[in-house]
């Protein structure tokens, strides 16, 4: 599988915008579906959207209407662009591969990149 490298974290204050980009060693063209997941301090992992090979995007409520997650696999590189940042979105956020299953996505465990940190801080 390609390996995934995040990049674009950062500090920013309350309601400024990150974008996040998650660039793979190969194409991404084939592959069925990649998502973004995040990891707050002290809690497990959570979803935090995918986006299908074909452009089709699902989001958690969190993020609905302040996350966007897009593709481009010319560049084989991911985005998820994050506007009106709260406190709350401070976490480490990683990319990864996964295959769909009706409307719910599946993550590989095995793709994971290392993480990009984003701290969101007055």
């Amino acid at each position: 599988q390609v390996q995934l490298v995040e990049s674009g974290g950062g500090l920013v204050q309350p309601g400024g915008s990150l974008r996040l980009s998650c660039a793979a060693s190969g194409t991404i063209a084939n592959i069925e579906a990649m998502g973004w997941y995040r990891q707050a301090p002290g809690k497990q992992r959570e979803l935090v959207g995918f986006i299908s090979s074909s452009g089709r995007t699902t989001y958690e409520d969190f993020g609905k209407g302040r996350f966007t997650i897009s593709r481009d696999d010319a560049k084989n590189t991911v985005y998820l662009q994050m506007n009106s940042l709260k406190p709350e979105d401070t976490a480490v956020y990683y990319c990864n591969t996964g295959w769909l299953s009706g409307s719910d996505y599946y993550a590989d465990f095995n793709s994971w990149g290392q993480g990009t940190q984003v701290t969101v801080s007055s």
